[in-house]
């Protein structure tokens, strides 16, 4: 598209300099001998010409402008994340979605990956469990158990695995069975320390005490998913 607008305008150039000549030529015959073409006659076509290359000039005009207004979006006023096109975005190249844990107390998320994007929510709980979920360069889209979502720049994020306990008062128990002695019991909203994940049992720590949970009795882990 941008070798036709370019093509054209190299045509309405060399047709614009044509019209001036043949209106210049016009003029000087004036008065001398006739040579079969009145002046109003060429008034009239050179006039017309004109016209047909404003019409042509504005309509060039317009596809620029839309070329112009399609290679640059901007941010739509909803705060969605842009879309690349073209340019590649540089990744973590680590799997998504995947778990990670506040590095921080206050982690501002915003609509957008960017500073320039509102901020929509406040996390305020260090070390809580966070489940990444789509990457942007440095930005992480992130969202709690509770489905709150928005953007943090990874420096707020930690790789150190966490948990959140979901449901009813929960047991910790000693080892690995529902048999096993119970070490603690940890109601719904205990935030803890996800150790590792062998089987549908996590060795966790709550609150220093440190026992067996199953995957089912907190958020923070995938079915199937073996931490080490």
């Amino acid at each position: 598209m941008n070798a036709d607008v370019a093509l054209c305008e190299r045509m309405l150039s060399l047709m614009i300099s044509a019209v001036i000549s043949t209106v210049i030529s016009a003029v000087r015959r004036k008065g001398s001998k006739p040579s079969g073409a009145s002046p109003f006659g060429t008034f009239v076509a050179t006039s017309l010409v004109v016209a047909g290359l404003f019409a042509v000039i504005e309509t060039t005009s317009s596809a620029r402008a839309g070329q112009t207004e399609a290679a640059s979006p901007s941010a739509s006023n909803s705060g969605a994340a842009p879309t690349p096109t073209g340019a590649q975005v540089k990744t973590s190249g680590l799997p998504i979605p995947r778990f990670v844990s506040l590095r921080s107390n206050e982690a501002n998320l915003r609509t957008g990956p960017g500073v320039k994007y509102p901020v929509e929510w406040v996390f305020r709980r260090k070390e809580m469990p966070v489940e990444i979920t789509a990457e942007f360069d440095t930005w992480r889209r992130i969202r709690d158990w509770e489905g709150s979502e928005g953007w943090v720049h990874q420096s707020m994020l930690s790789g150190k695995r966490a948990l959140v306990v979901m449901g009813e008062t929960r047991s910790l128990h000693r080892e690995a069975s529902a048999s096993s002695p119970i070490v603690a019991r940890a109601e719904a909203g205990v935030i803890g320390k996800l150790l590792k994940c062998p089987g549908e049992w996590c060795e966790v720590n709550l609150n220093d005490y440190r026992g067996w949970m199953r995957k089912t009795d907190f958020w923070g882990v995938y079915n199937g998913e073996k931490v080490e």
